[in-house]
């Protein structure tokens, strides 16, 4: 089993910066598949970046690139996401989750992912 945590997230205003990170434990391997979803108040939840974690690929959602950094830490078992420019489209619930490997064409899709943290608010306005 795997357990993820998550730290970060509050409020700022439009054109602020936030940081979240995501710690993973448990039954690890080699390489994983982190991810953060976004979800919106009354919207789906969609991936936004997704990095392997002892691995060389990261995955951007297009509504973020140029604004989110992802870093991921193997020695930590880390996933850290930055967040700059932030507007309030960017409101909402992000979760971290995470699953064996990363699938590159369906990494965006929460039903492929078998751990989740418990979510941390974010609130831009």
């Amino acid at each position: 089993d795997v357990q993820l945590v998550e730290s970060g997230g509050g409020s700022v205003q439009a054109g602020g910066s936030l940081r979240l990170s995501c710690e993973a434990s448990g039954d690890i391997y080699s390489s994983y598949c982190m991810t953060w979803f976004h979800q919106a108040p009354g919207k789906e939840r969609e991936g936004v970046v997704a990095m392997e974690i002892g691995g060389d690929d990261t995955y951007y959602n297009d509504s973020v690139k140029g604004r989110f950094t992802a870093s991921g830490d193997r020695a930590t078992n880390t996933l850290t996401l930055r967040m700059d420019n932030l507007s309030p489209e960017d409101t909402g619930m992000y979760y971290c989750a995470a699953h064996s490997y990363c699938y590159d064409d369906a990494w965006w899709e929460p039903k492929w992912y078998h751990y989740w943290a418990q979510g941390t608010q974010v609130t831009v306005s």
